[in-house]
């Protein structure tokens, strides 16, 4: 197992292979497979006031192929945070401690960065995303949204760690 960054250049076929592979979380949370912009938008998108530049792409490589990815942006919802937009892995590898083990290198980068909280937002359907986060120190902020932008009505909620 490897962990690295991803670029754009090198890696959007393999991002594009991956996020079809992991389809299942845009079905509960878009409710419709990735899109044909999906891996594009993983290496453009982020949260407000990001900085591309300071933006973190990292795949997580089991057996030679991209199992994971976490997209992690800077000074976002406050100047010393670090936001988690994105973290995500191969139905096949899920609940094996990958998820610990490519958090941890999140977390890493983040204090490396000078970070001191490390947030991220979960959906509440997800109730396995909830619990994994739970489990490794996320507490809720007290900032929940409905999001219905595709009609979904999901409730979502922002969870921050000290780091």
């Amino acid at each position: 197992m490897t962990i690295r960054l991803l670029t754009p250049d090198q890696d959007l076929p393999a991002v594009a292979a991956f996020l079809a592979e992991a389809a299942d979380y845009w079905l509960m949370a878009e409710g419709s497979a990735p899109g044909p912009t999906a891996a594009q938008d993983y290496f453009t998108d982020g949260p407000p006031g990001n900085d591309p530049a300071r933006q973190r792409h990292l795949g997580l490589f089991v057996d030679g192929r991209l199992s994971g990815l976490a997209e992690l942006s800077f000074g976002f919802p406050e100047p010393k945070a670090a936001y988690l937009g994105l973290m995500i892995l191969s139905p096949h590898l899920r609940g094996q401690g990958h998820g610990r083990t490519l958090l941890a290198e999140v977390e890493r980068i983040a204090r490396l960065e000078e970070a001191t909280h490390l947030y991220l937002a979960v959906l509440e359907a997800n109730m396995r995303g909830c619990a994994f986060w739970t489990r490794e120190g996320f507490a809720p902020t007290g900032i929940s949204r409905v999001d219905n932008e595709h009609g979904l009505n999901h409730v979502i909620h922002r969870l921050v760690k000290s780091l």
